[in-house]
């Protein structure tokens, strides 16, 4: 069965309103059919130019660029900024025939600190960014299971499959022996399972089927005496996000009690917040990534790992919704939080990448 306008319009808790009367109807549906509608409107923060321009002479001018004594790096990041992934990994083809030079080593070279982070990951295409962003995450140094919780648990299933596979060609490694030497427990079985199965990617939904699945995880939790964790790993890793969205429905009619609260009364840890991710990604990414950014920017000191890795994975996919849920939750713009969180041509080029403030 497909979603249909009544049914839409009976999961508003669902919805995403932000932009008021204004918005396209569409954005008044389950964020989850969003995602799956093919040819909606790209709601990407990245400026490009109106006019296609030459990756040959971008080439030679970032070559321009890098020449001489210091790097001119403002000449960068308006080349780099305001370029879309085909284009740039045309710039890098072109860079590498005029100057038989790998372009991503040459900005290593001439830029540094949390800029370098932030450019040298732009520009990779996104299935290498998230295989990179594994492999930074389950290093033997720096072992950061929240943030590869995050990618993997956010990602859908067939953009789980290619980075897995760049993961194994790049790093001579498999994702799952990677997760299993270092995760543990339920978080680690959930993570396991999430990775190896191929989830339906589109928007129907079976009704009877999200009201049994609604029943078995209040039988799994809420109802019993301690949690049956085996039941919430294969529900939340075996559903589409349109299906756990209006499971999530069910949950709230059936037993009075949104599904997230049950989670967060019946798990904890990092296996909470596996299943907390899944579940608002299926029914809102953008809340859920514009949470992640006031996380990493509140309080004292700002986590520049995790800044780079949402503004930079979000750019050319959802991060005007992302900017929408930030403004509206934190009354203030995404813009100015990181201004007033970063410095210098770091924070020139993240400005950059998200673009204007309304």
């Amino acid at each position: 069965m497909k979603f249909t306008d009544a049914m839409c319009q009976s999961v508003t808790q669902h919805t995403f309103e932000v932009f008021g009367s204004c918005c396209p109807t569409f954005i008044r549906y389950p964020f989850s059919l969003i995602t799956f509608f093919p040819g909606l409107r790209n709601m990407s923060t990245l400026s490009v130019p109106p006019v296609a321009l030459s990756p040959r002479d971008d080439a030679l001018q970032l070559y321009k660029a890098f020449k001489g004594f210091g790097c001119d790096t403002a000449a960068v990041i308006s080349i780099l900024a305001h370029r879309d992934a085909t284009q740039r990994g045309i710039i890098q083809q072109e860079f590498r025939a005029l100057y038989h030079e790998d372009m991503l080593k040459r900005l290593k070279k001439e830029l540094s600190g949390k800029l370098e982070d932030a450019v040298l990951l732009w520009m990779q295409d996104p299935a290498s960014r998230d295989a990179h962003v594994m492999r930074q995450t389950l290093s033997e140094d720096n072992v950061d299971l929240r943030a590869a919780t995050e990618v993997i648990c956010s990602r859908t299933p067939s953009q789980i499959q290619i980075f897995k596979q760049i993961y194994l060609q790049r790093f001579g490694s498999y994702l799952e022996h990677d997760l299993e030497r270092h995760a543990s427990g339920d978080h680690k079985k959930l993570l396991l399972s999430y990775v190896s199965i191929q989830r339906y990617e589109g928007f129907e939904v079976d009704p009877m089927i999200a009201q049994n699945d609604a029943n078995e995880l209040y039988r799994a939790g809420e109802k019993r005496l301690g949690t049956d964790e085996n039941t919430f790993i294969r529900i939340f890793s075996e559903r589409s996000r349109a299906h756990l969205a209006a499971v999530d429905l069910n949950y709230k009619n059936m037993h009075g009690n949104s599904l997230e609260k049950a989670i967060k009364k019946e798990t904890s840890g990092l296996f909470e917040y596996g299943l907390l991710t899944i579940l608002r990604c299926a029914e809102n990414p953008a809340k859920y990534f514009a949470k992640v950014l006031r996380k990493a920017m509140k309080g004292l000191g700002t986590s520049d790992t995790a800044l780079i890795r949402v503004i930079v994975t979000r750019t050319e996919i959802d991060m005007q919704y992302i900017k929408a849920e930030y403004e509206k939750k934190y009354k203030k713009s995404l813009v100015d939080a990181v201004h007033s969180e970063t410095s210098g041509n770091y924070r020139k080029f993240l400005i950059a990448l998200l673009g204007p403030k309304h």
